[in-house]
């Protein structure tokens, strides 16, 4: 750990699946410090554990290409380890007639995107899902899948250490000035802005947390067959209410995207920094102002949900049967670490990375990051590779 060839600041799903490419490709000293006692801490154990297929996403951006791929190389790797996952799929419903040209346009994504995706009626639709409530037609998602974030982590942690990679728990980004690195990779996620600005990157650039929450489902298991989503708006980050049906076959709704005040505001005053709360909440104040979409309107739509009546009634327009009384148990929070460029005051909707020959910063590991992990670990090395290689200095030792 003290002179490590490469050194990944961030033990979630990032940054262990850049250290395994990086260890892959060069075959050089890789060590990882996480601050956390463990690497599920965050997003990357309290994500909805969903597989996406990739048909949400412009041809032109990279999440198009990394959640097709990750989809697929998740579902293979699963199968490699044995791991838990419920292939079951997802409906995508329109809730009036007005949202079928939304359906249409997710179909051309798809194509365009060379993502399985097929248009069905509602007969066929209620075939997958009796209860389904859905306006002439749907599009069906059979490459769709739930896994255990947890399970696959662990596997993970041991693939890093089983090729030699050293994990420090309990180390913050501070205790780097112990560690002679030859590159740094900065994949810390709510905190990769701060570290960025450390090393003279995300200039205009800042994270704005967003809290998640799921209400779960106390019907039995398999009362719910598949995943059920409405049309989103895709001038947001965010899907909508939807039903995700879990690895063991439960079901929950949501999740919220309501606006958080401090980064690591799971629940209380728990992670309180007042410095944080200041800037955020200045932060919201503007986008609430004067933002490059509908922040303002956002917010309140989303801070209604906090109302479980309010957040059941709208799961219940994509599916009968819905009792309010069935859905009293939330889950555990998760943060989205959600990247803002402060001058255009619009959030960042793609990945993003800034870094030279010295190191690298993700900064916007934006949903589905879980998904995408794999072929996006496989892209920032391509790019670490392309900036070592320019740079006139030599390789790091055993690069």
């Amino acid at each position: 750990m003290s002179r490590p060839d490469f050194l990944v600041i961030g033990g979630g799903v990032m940054g262990l699946s850049i250290a395994l490419s990086l260890k892959r490709r060069y075959d050089g000293a890789v060590a990882v410090m996480e601050k956390e006692a463990d690497s599920v801490e965050h997003a990357s154990g309290r994500n909805s554990g969903v597989l996406h297929a990739g048909f949400y996403y412009t041809a032109d951006s990279l999440k198009a290409k990394f959640t097709r791929d990750g989809n697929r190389l998740w579902r293979e790797y699963i199968a490699e380890k044995k791991l838990p996952i419920n292939k079951c799929g997802k409906i995508v419903v329109a809730q009036s007639e007005a949202e079928i040209a939304g359906l249409d346009e997710l179909l051309r994504r798809a194509k365009v995107n060379a993502v399985e995706l097929s248009e069905i009626d509602e007969k066929q639709a209620r075939e997958i899902e009796p209860r389904v409530k859905t306006t002439g037609k749907a599009l069906w998602s059979p490459t769709t899948s739930t896994c255990d974030p947890k399970a696959c982590m662990a596997s993970l942690v041991q693939d890093c250490r089983d090729a030699g990679i050293d994990i420090r728990y309990g180390a913050p980004h501070r205790s780097r000035k112990d560690v002679e690195a030859g590159y740094v990779v900065n994949a810390a996620g709510l905190y990769a802005d701060k570290i960025a600005k450390d090393y003279g990157f995300a200039e205009h650039l800042t994270i704005v947390p967003f809290k998640g929450l799921y209400l779960y489902s106390n019907e039995p298991d398999g009362a719910i067959r598949t995943n059920i989503y409405p049309v989103p708006n895709l001038d947001n980050p965010f899907l909508g209410v939807h039903y995700t049906v879990t690895v063991d076959g439960h079901a929950k709704i949501g999740p919220t995207a309501i606006p958080a005040f401090w980064r690591e505001h799971y629940r209380g005053f728990g992670g309180f920094r007042a410095g944080e709360m200041a800037q955020i909440v200045g932060l919201e104040s503007m986008l609430m102002l004067k933002a490059g979409f509908d922040f303002r309107g956002l917010a309140v739509q989303e801070i209604k949900k906090y109302w479980r009546p309010y957040l059941v009634g709208q799961a219940a327009k994509l599916m009968e049967g819905v009792r309010s009384g069935d859905y009293r148990k939330w889950g555990k929070a998760g943060i989205r670490a959600q990247l803002m460029d402060v001058r255009s005051r619009k959030l960042i909707m793609d990945f993003l990375v800034e870094g030279d020959d010295r190191s690298f910063h993700v900064l916007n590991a934006v949903s589905p990051g879980f998904t995408c992990a794999f072929p996006f670990a496989e892209y920032c090395v391509d790019q670490i590779d392309s900036r070592l290689h320019r740079s006139t200095e030599r390789l790091p030792e055993g690069a």
